[in-house]
């Protein structure tokens, strides 16, 4: 018995250690290309740089459409994925029966986060571009504004692409909250949905403000899906329209308008740059403002959520 256990614990020290090992080598690779990319950006980055617009045959000038583009898309994104993906999350989690059809979609939705991305480009040219867009403009009559690729369908299809991840992680923070409270609040006199409203969201709301943070990483680095949907080589104008009441004019993002995005404006600079060796600053610049933009929204998503739970009694 005691060498049976001298064996496992050998191999289990030997197991430990080589997980350890594998964590620090992978730390390390991601350090030393972190360093390399800031090593080269940061003489590049600036506020000129920041704001604007690129330059003779993209090999000068700035990021600035790039990053406003990237900022639009990533906006609607949200705002279309999040209250469709908790709702489908509400739905499953507390008023869809434990039947067939109910694990027919849950595997669905898994099954769906495993779809390369280059197919919900596809997806969103033929579902949302040929198919929504062409009807669109013929019921209202208006040419072609709808039926071609723009801000608006770039971002509905990556709202598709990572609504798998919003569903999946709003799922586990509803169940996370105990059955206890559910039953105490409908014993209380509230309602099904009133005991959601004020029980179960609140308390689901980091495990929400999760999903969120997931979504925003993917979908800011995302190139494939957005390649056949309006996302522009060179377009040194914002997608903006002026809106105006009266005599008041308010510029908006135009959703009908093609648009430059930073993934994609990087894919350029290091494939298609008429001068590679010029636009190298550029490449590892752009890289670098991308990479400070996800953790900036990261980190935005994660003071959110620690309030959240701070709220909750939570720390």
């Amino acid at each position: 018995m005691e060498i049976v256990k001298k064996h496992r614990d050998i191999n289990g020290f030997i197991f430990i250690n080589l997980i350890r090992l594998i964590f620090v080598f992978l730390v390390a690779l991601l350090l030393f290309i972190l360093g390399i990319i800031f090593y080269h950006g940061s003489s590049t980055v600036s506020l000129d740089f920041l704001f604007s617009a690129p330059r003779n045959n993209m090999t000068e000038g700035g990021i600035g459409p790039a990053i406003f583009g990237t900022v639009a898309v990533t906006f609607f994104m949200v705002l279309f994925a999040v209250p469709l993906g908790v709702s489908a999350a509400i739905f499953l989690s507390e008023y869809a029966k434990d039947s067939l059809f109910t694990k027919v979609i849950r595997t669905s939705i898994n099954n769906l986060a495993g779809v390369p991305s280059i197919v919900f480009g596809l997806f969103g040219l033929g579902f949302f571009v040929l198919f929504i867009g062409k009807n669109l403009d013929e019921v209202f009559q208006t040419g072609l504004l709808f039926g071609q690729p723009a801000l608006l369908w770039a971002s509905s299809t990556l709202a598709v692409l990572v609504l798998p991840i919003v569903i999946v992680s709003t799922l586990e923070a509803l169940n996370s909250v105990p059955k206890s409270h559910r039953d105490a609040a409908i014993g209380l006199g509230a309602t099904k949905w009133q005991t959601i409203r004020d029980v179960v969201l609140p308390q689901a709301k980091p495990g929400i403000l999760t999903g969120t943070i997931l979504a925003v990483s993917r979908g800011v680095g995302e190139t494939a899906p957005i390649l056949f949907l309006g996302c522009a080589f060179f377009l040194p104008n914002l997608p903006v329209a002026d809106l105006c009441i009266g005599d008041y004019c308010i510029p908006m993002i135009n959703p009908t308008e093609q648009f430059m995005y930073l993934a994609y404006h990087i894919f350029i600079l290091s494939t298609q740059s008429a001068n590679p060796t010029k636009s190298l600053p550029l490449q590892y610049g752009s890289t670098l403002v991308l990479i400070l933009l996800t953790i900036l929204l990261n980190i935005t998503a994660i003071i959110f959520r620690y309030r959240f739970r701070k709220a909750l009694g939570r720390l």
